[in-house]
């Protein structure tokens, strides 16, 4: 039986630009959408560009998110074929793998979008449309962030299934890129919503006060 070299394979081409464009597409959409969101939340910006209509403005930046999502999948696929393949990776246990991450990752981020709706998922909170109550239902009982962490799954099962080692470094990336997005996300939301019950509790007590 003939032996093979695996000391000549390169794991990951650094001198493909499609690689460095990939990381910079996932690094910018979150920075772009919190970006925004916050401009809406401080100073109503998409709201006055739609004429006051904050449903439609979340609308128009929920269909942005999700354009810019399938142009960085785009971008991370054509990453990805440009990278050498490993070939330990193409194993059918791996193959096998992949598509449960995948597949996971998917029913994370479709479960999450049903549970939350458009605006919900796509920061509604900051435009004022806020959900009535914490959502605990699947798959919030499993994760808090079902949306970052269906994508990540989705991310690395598509790296293993194409067999390529860049796309489990850009799933560390990804991954990075989200916990930091979720450093600033996550206490800006509960700042939104301690803010709606400080101004309840006070509308009570003065409801009180006046009968």
């Amino acid at each position: 039986m003939a032996s093979f070299d695996f000391s000549s394979l390169r794991l990951i081409d650094l001198s493909q630009p499609a690689l460095y464009i990939s990381a910079a597409a996932i690094a910018f959409n979150p920075l772009f959408w919190n970006i925004v969101a916050r401009q809406e939340y401080n100073n109503k910006l998409l709201t006055k560009l739609f004429g006051g209509r904050s449903q439609t403005a979340c609308y128009a930046l929920a269909a942005t998110i999700f354009s810019l999502g399938l142009l960085r999948d785009f971008l991370y696929e054509r990453a990805l074929r440009s990278q050498p393949s490993y070939p330990l990776l193409d194993t059918p246990e791996v193959k096998w793998l992949a598509y449960g991450l995948v597949a996971s990752g998917n029913i994370l981020v479709l479960s999450s979008t049903w549970q939350l709706g458009i605006t919900g998922t796509f920061l509604g909170d900051y435009f004022g449309i806020l959900m009535d109550s914490i959502v605990t239902g699947f798959p919030f009982n499993i994760t808090d962030a079902p949306m970052y962490n269906g994508s990540t799954c989705s991310f690395l099962g598509t790296a293993l299934y194409f067999g390529k080692p860049a796309g489990i470094l850009l799933t560390a990336w990804v991954f990075i890129v989200y916990q930091i997005a979720l450093s600033y996300e996550n206490p800006f939301t509960a700042g939104i919503y301690a803010k709606r019950d400080r101004e309840r509790a006070a509308g009570k007590i003065e409801g009180k006060k006046s009968q």
